[in-house]
């Protein structure tokens, strides 16, 4: 095919009269005028003298016309770079300078402060808005609904996507159009969808989970997605008996079950609900079963490579697993210190290889090569295990490992024993400053609504179950954890706050 990722994802579809988006005002957008949109958008961007393989960062509120410019860079092989719609000015700078992006998409609230920051890279910078206003598509809607795809092959890049940066700078993790298509075609075939499919999307599509696992699995399997800005409650449960399946972050599913409105009734038509992004408890998986008698499908996956793992469709969806290694992914246990295979069942590095993985960190050849083998696995920084059934268990991010004493601990591992405490809903493990043990182990707590905790109690508690060296030196309740746009909790920023705990003067 002359451009692979236009061709089998979007250029299927080409004249069907099918519905493609169903939107919170009662709109319905057939495939054939998405794809109108997308050539008048292409027709735009090639009138700005951008060549294949310029980047485009777009910083825009989730619509139809954002996901339409992401089929229109791919029309015209232009290298897709959405953001965070969270980030600052300062933080855009960087990403628009580091990824030297030759046009600027952005909501009109930003142009002003955006201005200078394009110009100084020689960019051109654009609007869009929520609404689907903005000089980008003035410009485009006087373009002919029509644009002959620009050749490219499957090793051509496709997308930047910048990792979160919490530790240094973020890093632009280069897609190619074959890791893209790789995995969405794998998911379609093990998640089952299909044409009749109708995801409820509620995510954003500045990430991979909802741009290029959600509304890629969508186009090739030419299934149909109700299309809602974000996750508002009210929206996800009028529309939910519309649905068949339903792609989320954990918080979905425990905001969903916060509400009675949410019973197995509302949800008999849907087929499938899948969480990633974050860690799923393995209470809210019970409690979602005995609520709806639907079992929530976990998977695992990173900027870097899309989808690594999954649970499966047919099969038991085993709690607190991330399931398989997916069809034509390799994924092993290393010795993080010296890159050695584990045997099964020790806690390690987990590294994967496979078609879904990227080609490497945008002008970043020394990270690059830290941290994608010469043989091509990919050094996930996620530590894990592979149990006697093969299900994968995900135990921490290898930053998240604390040595205390000498002693390693697995935050995971004391969250599984905190969490089953009366009365916690979840908990957070970080390693803090100690003087003595160089580290020391600190528990995070978030109470049940309602109740009570008595932190004395529950160290009492852990102190029957884990070695002496794991035990929390302390426990500090608070309201809530804080998390990114996706759900992650943010441990880093624990760490932050609690630095300075047991070390002060």
């Amino acid at each position: 095919m002359a451009n692979p990722l236009y061709d089998r994802l979007f250029g299927i579809h080409a004249g069907k009269d099918t519905p493609f988006l169903y939107l919170p005002d009662g709109q319905t957008l057939t495939h054939a005028a998405f794809l109108d949109m997308t050539a008048q958008i292409a027709n735009a961007l090639t009138g700005y003298e951008l060549e294949p393989g310029d980047r485009v960062a777009v910083q825009v509120e989730k619509s139809p016309e954002m996901l339409a410019l992401y089929a229109a860079c791919a029309q015209t092989g232009l290298i897709f770079l959405p953001l965070n719609t969270a980030y600052t000015t300062t933080e855009l700078r960087y990403f628009i300078e580091n990824s030297g992006a030759e046009l600027v998409v952005c909501d009109a609230a930003k142009e002003q402060d955006l201005t200078p920051i394009a110009a100084a890279q020689n960019a051109r910078l654009e609007t869009l808005n929520a609404d689907g206003t903005g000089s980008l598509m003035r410009r485009a809607l006087g373009m002919l609904p029509a644009f002959e795809p620009v050749k490219r092959t499957e090793d051509d890049l496709a997308a930047f996507l910048y990792t979160s940066g919490t530790t240094g700078r973020s890093k632009g993790a280069m897609l190619t159009q074959a890791n893209l298509l790789s995995n969405a075609q794998t998911l379609v075939q093990e998640w089952h969808f299909t044409k009749d499919d109708v995801l409820l999307h509620a995510l954003p599509i500045f990430h991979t989970h909802g741009l290029f696992v959600a509304t890629n699995v969508v186009l090739a399997s030419g299934g149909s997605m109700i299309f809602l800005p974000k996750f508002d409650l009210d929206e996800v449960l009028r529309w939910m008996p519309k649905a068949t399946s339903m792609m989320g972050v954990p918080t979905f599913y425990t905001r969903l079950l916060g509400d009675e409105r949410f019973t197995g009734d509302l949800s008999r038509h849907m087929r499938l609900f899948i969480s990633g992004s974050a860690p799923l408890l393995a209470e809210t998986h019970e409690r979602f079963e005995a609520r709806t008698g639907h079992r929530i499908l976990e998977r695992y996956g990173m900027t870097e490579t899309n989808m690594n793992t999954s649970n499966p469709y047919d099969g038991e969806r085993r709690a607190g697993t991330v399931g398989f290694p997916l069809p034509g992914i390799e994924l092993k246990v290393t010795d993080p210190e010296t890159g050695a295979d584990l045997p099964q069942g020790e806690i390690g590095m987990i590294e994967v290889r496979g078609p879904n993985v990227f080609s490497g960190y945008w002008q970043m050849p020394e990270k690059t090569a830290a941290e994608l083998r010469e043989d091509g696995f990919f050094i996930t920084g996620d530590l894990g295990r592979v149990d006697e059934d093969g299900y994968v268990h995900i135990v921490g991010r290898g930053k998240d490992l604390i040595i205390s004493g000498g002693y390693n601990i697995y935050p995971k591992e004391v969250e599984l024993v905190l969490d089953d405490q009366p009365g916690v809903l979840e908990s957070a493990v970080i390693g803090v400053p100690h003087p003595d043990f160089g580290e020391t182990v600190l528990g995070i707590l978030v109470p049940k609504p309602g109740e009570a905790l008595d932190p004395d109690s529950i160290l009492t508690n852990v102190q029957n179950v884990l070695a002496r060296f794991k035990h929390p030196r302390k426990l500090i309740v608070v309201d809530e954890l804080p998390r990114n746009t996706m759900g992650k909790v943010q441990k880093n920023a624990l760490r932050e706050t609690y630095e300075s705990l047991f070390t002060k003067g």
